[in-house]
């Protein structure tokens, strides 16, 4: 038999109804961006994302199961930052006709389509609160997805690899310089926890996220 003190500490039904659209969103948003990913590579070049199914927006073909479902519905049940993510798509730089620069735009286009779909999300919530008096769960939803779409822009353009800001850099500088950064890789995730826990990770976004969602909402 079920203890009742057990009972008290399981989700409640609003916490789960609040939860699955977030997840929902999280989700479709990381596709997204990963499909971006897939689809600049394969329009310079590279078709290895095509080949192996990931130029698609079945988010069958991207989740991440502990990344991309288990860490997020940890997150959103607990109240701790949001943190997800998706399987990378790979790119093989040597099938790019400019390698440098076209990895550099293969990484740019991830973050530009959250910037997308933060766009369109930010419209249909204008266009809903203006169509209805009672705004409920649908006007959450979307005003979730807007700010998780700049939220997933801003952080991957953090210039630090693997993160997508990291390769954008490394096409933009000297070779020597690019090395240099990408001698740093195994290290990225590490440099950003660090920076997470330091709190410079949030005096940095902050304040973008805060410019963007400016004229989005």
């Amino acid at each position: 038999m079920i203890r009742r003190d057990t009972l008290n500490r399981l989700p409640s039904i609003q916490a789960i109804q609040r939860a699955l659209p977030l997840l929902a969103v999280l989700i479709m948003s990381l596709s997204f961006h990963e499909a971006a990913h897939a689809w600049a590579a394969d329009r310079l070049g590279d078709r290895t994302a095509r080949q192996l199914g990931r130029l698609t927006l079945n988010p069958l073909a991207h989740i991440d199961w502990i990344g991309t479902v288990l860490f997020p519905l940890i997150a959103i049940s607990s109240g701790i930052p949001l943190i997800g993510w998706a399987k990378p798509v790979p790119v093989d730089m040597r099938n790019l006709r400019d390698p440098r620069r076209d990895f550099a735009l293969v990484a740019l286009a991830g973050p530009v389509s959250n910037l997308v779909l933060s766009v369109v999300f930010g419209l249909v919530f204008e266009i809903y609160l203006r169509s209805t008096d009672t705004p409920g769960l649908l006007a959450q939803t979307l005003l979730m997805a807007v700010i998780i779409n700049v939220m997933l822009a801003v952080f991957n353009m953090i210039p630090v690899p693997p993160l997508d800001g990291g390769n954008v850099l490394m096409g933009l500088v000297p070779h020597s310089v690019a090395r240099s950064i990408n001698w740093l890789r195994p290290y990225g995730f590490l440099i950003i926890y660090g920076l997470l826990l330091t709190g410079v990770l949030t005096a940095i976004m902050e304040p973008v996220q805060r410019f963007l969602l400016s004229f989005l909402l």
